[in-house]
């Protein structure tokens, strides 16, 4: 029976509950996922949780805890499928089957290979009525880079740009101090704050001289900082450290030097004297990076465009056009036809403050 038909009224408010639960976690839980539960017994919620830092109890205990009892019987709506090895926090579908409860829908299976099923199998064995795909879709987007990290060995990449009408990034002379408002900056943190590390390239660095971290929100942590450095370029001063400097070569002096100053230092060489981008991604998702939040030069922007590795893009459009000698969003050479152009998708647009923000996807 198709999932939209399986499922009662009751079955999707109590799991689009559980969604929003799992929300909370949107800028603490890494590098595990956003998972929420709700338990419900007799047409009544009698336990909530959510998961709120990795090494803490998962959204499951939580919301057994606060159930008791009652869970005798209950049904259980939870977003990821509940874990059933010993990791940091002992299996979640071990402490259901403790508990007592009858039924557990969970969203979507979970992609860790050391789960992939074997929760839902472990409760299934215990008799307890088991199943997935309810408002999968809205499970794995609220995890993408979870997602991505388990399945591709590699981080959900996101991309945002600030940009004028006509594409621009800053006047001829570098200029770029404010394109977009101040709601569209504080919404940039807000990407940021939910993302495991941010990424930008030496340019930047030296051109902007940026922190690249969170302001303004607790997320009781700070980003994993990562400069592109092809030929160790980063001053040691740079406001950006401590960070990880991926590069193509590092000569003795220039590595002692950034390492003194709080760097890591990794050579991942590629063709031409540049990073391999694809290696770099690699390296992250072992390190447990979930999401990687881009901000940097139209260099770079090229670089991953070309290579294929940006998988969202958020675009901030400011209402203002500053002509053809400004700089551009993405370096590429010249193409031939239309057909060879990088196609993306709208997946939403709305309004930040006065300043338009594009969500796209690879089309």
């Amino acid at each position: 029976m198709p999932a939209a038909n399986r499922y009662s009224v009751a079955d999707h408010a109590h799991m689009a509950r559980a969604l929003q639960l799992a929300a909370n976690g949107l800028c603490t839980t890494s590098p595990n996922p956003r998972v929420g539960c709700v338990i419900v017994k007799d047409d009544r919620v009698v336990g909530e949780g959510w998961h709120q830092r990795a090494g803490t109890p998962h959204a499951e205990i939580h919301a057994l805890k606060a159930a008791g009892e009652s869970a005798r019987g209950a049904t259980v709506y939870v977003t990821l499928e509940p874990c059933s090895h010993h990791g940091r926090t002992p299996p979640c579908a071990e402490a259901l089957i403790q508990a007592g409860v009858t039924r557990v829908v969970a969203a979507m299976r979970d992609p860790n290979p050391l789960v992939a099923g074997n929760g839902i199998d472990m409760l299934t064995l215990a008799g307890i009525e088991a199943e997935t795909g309810l408002m999968e879709a809205e499970a794995q987007a609220l995890n993408p880079g979870f997602v991505s990290r388990m399945t591709r060995q590699r981080p959900w990449l996101r991309l945002k740009t600030a940009s004028t009408l006509d594409g621009k990034t800053a006047l001829a002379n570098g200029t770029s101090q404010w394109i977009t408002g101040e709601a569209a900056r504080a919404d940039v943190q807000r990407l940021r704050a939910r993302a495991c590390a941010v990424l930008t390239g030496s340019g930047t660095v030296l051109a902007d001289n940026p922190r690249m971290n969170v302001r303004d929100i607790d997320t009781g942590r700070q980003l994993l900082r990562v400069v592109v450095d092809s030929t160790l370029r980063t001053p040691t001063d740079a406001l950006i450290l401590p960070a990880l400097i991926v590069c193509h070569h590092a000569a003795p002096a220039d590595r002692a030097a950034l390492e003194q100053a709080g760097a890591e230092v990794i050579e991942l060489p590629g063709s031409d004297g540049r990073v391999d981008l694809a290696a770099l991604l690699t390296l992250l998702a072992q390190r447990g990076i979930n999401e990687l939040h881009v901000e940097a030069g139209a260099r770079m922007n090229g670089a991953l465009l070309a290579a294929g590795l940006i998988d969202e893009w958020v675009a901030y459009l400011a209402p203002m056009a500053v002509g053809d000698d400004a700089r551009g969003l993405f370096a590429q050479p010249p193409l031939a036809t239309l057909a060879d152009a990088a196609r993306f998708r709208l997946a939403d647009v709305r309004q930040i403050g006065g300043d338009l923000r594009l969500t796209l996807l690879p089309a």
